[in-house]
């Protein structure tokens, strides 16, 4: 019996970004330098595949500080933290390693300018989002508020409006923030935009791919964790692109293969947390199911890279 003909299209870039390269990096070359344990903060990346791969070479997840024992070594992850956790870590003498991407780094900065120019800064976000926490604690309390919809722009308080600027969450949806941005203008016109559009590269060039191969897809599958902002931004801007059916799976076993039944063309991408290695996993589990031809959409070339830490770097 022969298998069914399944096109698979590739939209590329997709996957590892930048800031999530440089932040395995870190724990991977802080194993290396410090040797067991090291422990990090948080997720260091959204997706249970890298975490647990990097579990296995000895590094020690934690929610919080107070996980970490007196002298350790400890990496704060890709999303970035509050200030109060930093002052924490510097209290007990634990020795730090700052994954932050830098582009959350550059949100931080815009945020803390704001304050010392007299500024109130809006934050735009998802609440309870490991970043935008990160974010909300670079400034005293009251100094920043959370706008998460176009109906959050109304109960700004109107005292703010002659000293207001804003930031935004770097992994949303571009079409999603002008939206927002757009209301946020027409009731304060004076409100000051940071330097350079906070939304990451990544993120803008993962969802420009998907749009540009949307509409010949009968499916688009996001490889990506539920937890991930950027990777559940994409299945929204499939279906916004004009593919209806647009799915986040984590990983080849999580295919519901009955789904697949009938689809023509398959589109994939990746969320900027999630390695290559799972694509080429999903690729291979699909050729066991269909008679599958690969072709690849290009968007852009990507080259951005970071460098590591110093503290790495000697």
């Amino acid at each position: 019996m022969s298998l069914p003909e399944l096109k698979v299209l590739l939209a590329s870039p997709r996957g590892f970004c930048a800031g999530v390269t440089r932040a395995v990096q870190i724990v991977s070359m802080a194993l290396k330098k410090f040797g067991t344990p090291v422990y990090v903060r948080h997720e260091i990346v959204h997706n249970k595949y890298v975490v647990q791969k990097l579990a296995d070479e000895g590094a020690v997840f934690v929610n919080e500080l107070d996980e970490v024992p007196d002298g350790a070594v400890v990496i704060f992850s890709a999303h970035g933290v509050p200030l109060s956790v930093v002052d924490e870590a510097k209290r007990r003498n634990l020795t730090t390693i700052d994954a932050t991407c830098p582009l959350v780094e550059k949100v931080h900065k815009e945020a803390r300018k704001n304050y010392e120019n007299g500024r109130k800064t809006l934050l735009i976000g998802h609440q309870g989002h490991p970043e935008v926490i990160g974010t909300m604690g670079q400034i005293p309390a009251g100094e920043m508020k959370l706008i998460s919809s176009i109906a959050d722009v109304d109960s700004v308080p109107d005292q703010w409006a002659d000293h207001l600027g804003y930031v935004t969450q770097t992994t949303l949806s571009l079409d999603e923030t002008a939206d927002l941005l757009n209301a946020l203008k027409r009731r304060f016109p004076a409100i000051v935009k940071p330097h350079q559009n906070d939304i990451c590269y990544a993120t803008t060039n993962r969802q420009k791919a998907v749009k540009a191969i949307a509409k010949q897809c009968d499916l688009l599958m996001v490889i990506g964790a539920p937890n991930s902002s950027n990777s559940k931004r994409l299945v929204e801007v499939a279906k916004e692109s004009g593919c209806a059916r647009s799915i986040l799976v984590q990983r080849a076993k999580d295919i519901d293969w009955e789904y697949l039944f009938g689809v023509k063309t398959l589109g994939i991408t990746a969320g900027a947390s999630a390695p290559e290695v799972l694509v080429s996993e999903v690729i291979e589990a699909l050729g066991k199911h269909f008679n599958i031809s690969v072709s690849e959409y290009v968007e852009t070339e990507e080259k951005v890279s970071f460098p590591l830490p110093a503290s790495l770097r000697e």
